[in-house]
């Protein structure tokens, strides 16, 4: 079954975020997503060091030092960005005043459960961050990750076996392979990617997938 690019899901995950949105995004592959956001829908991204209106990634030679989110990358910001001290973007995502969050993962339960900070291994380097508080401080929790580990195991689970995140939390899941819901009755698949297929998703994770595609696309995948 073909996969979409990084690239590509971050452009897709860009398209879902509404207009007006103040929103944060995590470190990781979530990053990518600044760079796809729709002009002209006035979204304000949120950085957890101290910064509301992050811009895309800067150009070859445009690069301020100065300038970094809190995955050290470098960053534009765009006219009328404001700069504060991290315990306040911190009370910002506690507070409830961020729409939307998107998130990495290592697995998401089917209840909507997160686990993205340890795997729980000996000798694994913790890294919470400000992933608990963005879990459940944000309206909506989006998570951006490959549909299975380098092993092949899947990442969408019954039930998480790393150290949880947060508990019910997640809203939407965006893969490689496909993008699905959190529903009270577990995953739905809302869109399928290249040659995918709801039997072939539900082989790959063991689980009972709903569906929830558009009718014109059922039974093949979607480019």
């Amino acid at each position: 079954m073909t996969t979409i690019t990084r690239e590509h899901l971050a452009a897709r995950v860009a398209a879902d975020i509404p207009g007006g949105s103040f929103v944060n995004l995590g470190i990781g592959a979530p990053t990518l997503v600044a760079n796809y956001l729709p002009a002209g829908e006035d979204i304000v991204l949120h950085t957890e060091n101290g910064l509301l209106g992050m811009g895309a990634a800067p150009e070859a030679g445009w690069v301020d030092p100065d300038l970094i989110n809190a995955g050290k990358q470098a960053v534009t910001a765009v006219p009328g960005a404001a700069y504060f001290h991290h315990a306040d973007s911190f009370a910002m995502m506690r507070g409830g005043h961020l729409d939307v969050c998107v998130l990495g993962a290592f697995q998401v339960a089917e209840t909507g459960d997160l686990a993205n900070w340890s795997t729980g291994e000996p000798g694994a380097i913790p890294a919470v961050g400000g992933a608990m508080d963005l879990a459940i401080g944000a309206k909506a929790v989006y998570v951006m990750t490959d549909l299975l580990t380098k092993q092949g195991e899947p990442k969408l689970v019954a039930a998480c076996s790393y150290p949880l995140t947060g508990v019910g939390c997640v809203s939407r899941v965006y893969t490689d392979h496909a993008i699905f819901d959190v529903t009270a009755e577990g995953f739905a698949v809302r869109e399928l990617f290249g040659t995918n297929t709801l039997p072939g998703l539900r082989e790959l994770t063991g689980l009972r997938l709903l569906d929830h595609t558009p009718a014109e696309t059922r039974g093949g995948g979607s480019a």
